[in-house]
């Protein structure tokens, strides 16, 4: 099941943004991700969050077009984008792309990076998109996609990544470690539309800048 999950951004792009939720099965708002929506001309199926920054007017027409509204207290200990990958894992999701999820307050954008991490996301396929950027956690292996040129960058999100091996790239690595600080994973550059990276151990954090706006694959 392929689930879009649209967050509060104001930077999201009209055009990508239909795009993607025509690709959808199902679409989440993460709170004000669902005016976000509506301004863009996509109706979410589900509204999750703590609806401080969806306004009454807005709550009221999702309710009469049939969108289920899932209110959490404001008092909690889960942003709302996490939230809302919990209830797309909740329903079976096993594709999950957020949109609306960078820029805007630096804190926001390293959490929701970060929020790709979560256990439950283990085994799923769940990136972040703005614009030309997706990023996602290779667990294990990830293959990457684009076109010969697109920037590709390794972040290690723990002390080491350890037995890095990429096929496919400018740059390769042969079962070497990349640590935390340091910045030689980043700036890569594909070679053909689709490389392999793979990790032995630790996190690692792809980060893909395509020449074009990011599309389904």
């Amino acid at each position: 099941m392929n689930i879009l999950i649209v967050a509060a951004s104001p930077d999201n792009r009209a055009e990508s943004l239909r795009s993607l939720a025509d690709s959808a099965d199902f679409v989440i708002a993460a709170d004000g991700g669902a005016a976000v929506a509506l301004a863009h001309g996509v109706r979410p199926d589900v509204v999750v969050g703590d609806m401080d920054s969806l306004s009454g007017e807005d709550a009221d027409a999702l309710r009469r077009d049939g969108v289920e509204l899932l209110a959490f207290p404001p008092r909690k200990d889960e942003t709302d984008l996490e939230l809302a990958l919990l209830e797309a894992v909740r329903r079976g999701a096993n594709d999950i792309t957020i949109v609306g999820a960078l820029g805007g307050r630096l804190d926001h954008t390293l959490g929701n990076l970060y929020l790709l991490t979560m256990p439950e996301l283990r085994g799923r396929a769940a990136c972040l998109v703005d614009g030309q950027v997706e990023a996602f956690i290779v667990w294990d292996e990830a293959e990457l996609r684009g076109l010969p040129g697109d920037t590709v960058s390794l972040i290690p999100l723990s002390h080491e990544v350890a037995g890095i091996e990429t096929d496919g790239l400018e740059y390769p690595l042969r079962g070497e470690s990349l640590f935390m600080g340091p910045g030689r994973g980043i700036s890569n550059t594909l070679l053909r539309d689709m490389a392999r990276v793979s990790v032995g151990s630790g996190m690692l954090l792809a980060v893909v800048t395509h020449q074009e706006a990011y599309r389904v694959r």
